[in-house]
């Protein structure tokens, strides 16, 4: 027992529980439903899972020793190595890495869709663990933490997700006391679950507001075990900003100031969430650059822009339910906790993604799709359709609640035969996880489109004139075309389309490799 582990663990009936990893594997058994902490790949469990997997593949007990895995968004690479040893039965609500999605794409995991502020509220009415024959409660959640607390609450570490609810329904509880990892202790603020008709109305009214509960509370008589660990989250290097990224956040820019010149929006905006990847940094980095002064963030993932965001002076609070952070960025974190922490705040997902509080706020909420068809509807999940990509996220918890709802994509994506051989505007998206209902705003490097009362045969010039590639503008206005006169016909010309055409493109990208089509009177 390390002298840091002493210090940070100041309930000390917990130290009489200290055990290895490998000493805990005789608690699992097949078919176990379990929840891990994390969120976006940090703060998860790591002792456990790897010991886990170690004695899976010591013992040929690939398929044989798998459980029912709930993680409040995706978890670190240890969920990569359990799919790979088969030891994943049921996974929700958000997974991320090439092992996983094969398995889920194969068929050999059970994955199951869910918002993420949603999903903590279903998992405490035990909607997900029904079928089990005991009870409906997990039967262990394992977290990581930085710190127990005199009463035994737990302080988590750069992640809060879905772990309040988790520890609320679980039988037993494991908690790794990460010692590597400096103390997060005073950065959370934690809302309790409770359910209906018990629930009061969040008094959140601003980005920066606090209930002031710093550490999660639980039942010490649930915890039969506390692991001493050393490992550093891993994230991978974030995807620079391309110059199509930078375009689009250029054109949000100027919708901006337009906005404010009319008096839409204030002069600081509102709360900014923004989702993860290369668009999502080039839009931080553009605000960071601006005219724009003390921004607000209410938001559910923070990267390492958001780092340099703090530093030009133009973000005043931020808040989120995860920082995922690379190692730089952590270093850069903790070299400066003092002048970061003042203005941070990690909530729980039910919060961070509360519909509620969105609304209230007036976030303005940017996301990235997969696709956005021509009407407005937006695919953030199954590519052509049906292969699983990572999940719906958080996307439309705040799509529908923002005030202002954005989609950024590219306009065109390359394909292995073809620079510009997926088009990210189609005719009918094949997958809908956000409604033409939802949107307000779509932009490409193109251009953007607004959306706001426009009704769909409309938007869908907005959106082809406006955020096209040119190399299928001509196409898509051919299709709206020959859908408008078939409507016409048929006196159906709200929403037009043509069924018979309306996927054409993409079963040429199964067939061809490119959503470029000789004409709309190809055959397949």
């Amino acid at each position: 027992m390390s002298s840091i582990l002493k210090q940070r663990v100041r309930y000390a009936p917990y130290l009489n529980k200290l055990r290895t990893a490998e000493q805990c594997i005789e608690l699992f058994k097949h078919g176990q439903y379990l929840g891990w902490s994390g969120f976006t790949g940090v703060g998860a469990p790591k002792a456990i899972p790897t010991a886990l997997a170690d004695h899976v593949e010591k013992n040929n007990l690939q398929g044989k020793l798998a459980f029912n895995l709930f993680v409040g968004a995706s978890a670190g690479p240890e969920e990569s190595r359990w799919a790979s040893n088969d030891m994943l039965l049921r996974r929700s609500p958000h997974q991320v890495g090439k092992p996983i999605a094969q398995s889920i794409n194969d068929g050999r995991v059970e994955f199951f869709d869910k918002h993420l502020s949603m999903f903590p509220q279903d998992l405490t009415y035990g909607y997900y663990t029904r079928d089990k024959p005991d009870n409906d409660n997990l039967d262990f959640t394992i977290i990581e933490a930085t710190a127990i607390t005199e009463d035994g609450s737990i302080v988590p570490g750069p992640a809060v997700g879905a772990s309040p609810e988790m520890l609320a329904v679980s039988d037993k509880i494991i908690i790794e006391v990460n010692t590597k990892t400096p103390s997060f202790e005073g950065i959370h603020d934690i809302d309790l679950p409770v359910n209906p008709p018990f629930r009061q109305p969040y008094p959140h009214l601003t980005s920066d507001y606090r209930v002031g509960r710093t550490a999660i509370p639980v039942d010490p008589s649930k915890v039969v075990a506390i692991i001493e660990t050393h490992a550093n989250d891993i994230v991978p290097p974030n995807a620079p900003s391309d110059e199509g990224s930078k375009q689009i956040a250029a054109h949000l820019l100027e919708f901006f100031e337009h906005e404010v010149k009319l008096g839409r929006i204030p002069e600081n905006l509102h709360p900014l969430q923004s989702g993860i990847g290369n668009i999502a940094n080039a839009v931080v980095e553009g605000l960071a650059q601006s005219q724009f002064k003390n921004l607000t963030v209410w938001t559910e993932v923070l990267q390492d822009s958001f780092l340099d965001f703090f530093e030009s002076g133009s973000l005043d609070y931020a808040t989120a339910t995860s920082i995922r952070l690379t190692n730089e960025g952590f270093e850069k974190f903790y070299q400066n906790w003092d002048a970061y922490s003042k203005k941070l705040c990690l909530r729980a997902q039910s919060t961070s993604n509360s519909p509620e509080i969105i609304r209230r706020l007036g976030v303005i909420s940017m996301n990235t799709p997969v696709e956005v068809d021509m009407y407005a509807h937006a695919n953030s999940t199954n590519v052509m359709g049906s292969r699983m990509l990572n999940g719906l996220g958080g996307s439309a918890d705040f799509l529908r609640n923002a005030k202002l709802s954005i989609m950024h994509t590219p306009s065109a994506r390359p394909s292995k035969t073809d620079p510009t051989g997926v088009s990210c505007i189609v005719p009918m998206a094949p997958h809908i996880d956000q409604t033409e209902h939802d949107l307000d705003i779509v932009v490409t490097e193109q251009g953007l489109a607004d959306l706001r009362g426009l009704s769909p045969k409309e938007r869908a010039r907005e959106i082809i004139n406006k955020t096209a590639h040119p190399d299928y503008r001509d196409q898509l206005q051919d299709y709206l075309d020959r859908a408008i006169f078939h409507g016409t016909k048929y006196k159906t010309l709200h929403e037009p389309h043509i069924l018979k055409d309306a996927f054409k493109m993409h079963t040429n990208f199964q067939e061809n490799g490119t959503m470029k089509l000789q004409s709309w009177d190809q055959k397949f």
